[in-house]
Protein backbone atom coordinates (compact mmCIF):
# COMPACT_ATOMS: atom_id res chain seq x y z
CA UNK A 1 0.00 0.00 0.00
CA UNK A 2 0.88 3.27 -0.99
CA UNK A 3 0.34 6.62 1.20
CA UNK A 4 0.48 10.03 0.02
CA UNK A 5 1.42 12.35 2.84
CA UNK A 6 0.31 16.32 3.47
CA UNK A 7 3.77 18.24 3.35
CA UNK A 8 4.73 22.15 4.16
CA UNK A 9 7.19 23.41 1.90
CA UNK A 10 9.87 25.40 3.97
CA UNK A 11 12.53 25.51 1.56
CA UNK A 12 13.16 25.70 -2.75
CA UNK A 13 16.39 24.93 -4.25
CA UNK A 14 15.17 24.61 -8.47
CA UNK A 15 13.06 21.60 -8.85
CA UNK A 16 13.57 20.07 -5.31
CA UNK A 17 12.33 21.57 -2.08
CA UNK A 18 12.65 20.51 1.16
CA UNK A 19 9.23 19.96 3.04
CA UNK A 20 8.11 19.42 6.77
CA UNK A 21 6.15 15.77 7.17
CA UNK A 22 4.74 16.71 10.63
CA UNK A 23 8.34 17.52 12.16
CA UNK A 24 10.42 15.58 9.45
CA UNK A 25 12.56 17.49 6.74
CA UNK A 26 12.96 15.54 3.62
CA UNK A 27 13.64 16.65 0.14
CA UNK A 28 11.01 15.81 -2.45
CA UNK A 29 11.46 17.11 -5.98
CA UNK A 30 8.56 19.34 -7.31
CA UNK A 31 9.12 19.42 -10.82
CA UNK A 32 5.07 18.01 -11.48
CA UNK A 33 4.42 21.23 -10.36
CA UNK A 34 4.26 25.03 -11.70
CA UNK A 35 3.60 26.80 -8.96
CA UNK A 36 4.96 25.64 -6.02
CA UNK A 37 6.20 28.47 -3.35
CA UNK A 38 7.48 27.83 0.19
CA UNK A 39 4.76 27.51 2.85
CA UNK A 40 2.75 25.87 0.53
CA UNK A 41 1.31 22.25 1.71
CA UNK A 42 1.70 19.96 -1.31
CA UNK A 43 0.57 16.16 -1.50
CA UNK A 44 4.12 13.64 -1.76
CA UNK A 45 4.52 10.65 -3.48
CA UNK A 46 6.99 8.07 -3.54
CA UNK A 47 9.77 11.28 -3.41
CA UNK A 48 7.43 14.12 -5.96
CA UNK A 49 4.93 16.54 -5.10
CA UNK A 50 2.21 15.60 -6.86
CA UNK A 51 -0.30 18.30 -6.27
CA UNK A 52 -1.10 21.02 -4.09
CA UNK A 53 -3.74 20.91 -0.88
CA UNK A 54 -5.08 23.73 0.90
CA UNK A 55 -3.74 24.39 4.69
CA UNK A 56 -7.21 23.46 6.31
CA UNK A 57 -7.08 20.13 4.33
CA UNK A 58 -3.27 19.40 4.91
CA UNK A 59 -3.47 19.94 8.73
CA UNK A 60 -7.00 17.77 9.03
CA UNK A 61 -5.43 14.86 7.43
CA UNK A 62 -2.12 14.84 9.63
CA UNK A 63 -4.61 15.08 12.49
CA UNK A 64 -6.59 12.33 11.57
CA UNK A 65 -3.11 9.86 10.50
CA UNK A 66 -2.01 10.98 14.14
CA UNK A 67 -5.21 9.24 15.86
CA UNK A 68 -5.38 6.38 13.33
CA UNK A 69 -1.82 5.53 14.50
CA UNK A 70 -2.09 6.45 18.61
CA UNK A 71 -5.55 4.42 18.41
CA UNK A 72 -3.49 1.81 16.74
CA UNK A 73 -0.95 1.64 19.57
CA UNK A 74 -3.10 1.53 22.41
CA UNK A 75 -5.07 -1.75 20.76
CA UNK A 76 -1.47 -3.19 21.12
CA UNK A 77 -1.73 -3.62 16.70
CA UNK A 78 1.35 -2.86 15.33
CA UNK A 79 0.79 -1.44 11.48
CA UNK A 80 2.58 -4.56 10.72
CA UNK A 81 0.75 -7.13 12.51
CA UNK A 82 -1.46 -7.71 9.52
CA UNK A 83 0.92 -9.35 6.90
Amino acid sequence: MCLAVPSKIIEINDTVAKVDVDGVIRETSIMLLDDAKIGDYVIVHAGFAISKIDEEAALQTLEDMRNILAADAQQGNGLNDHL
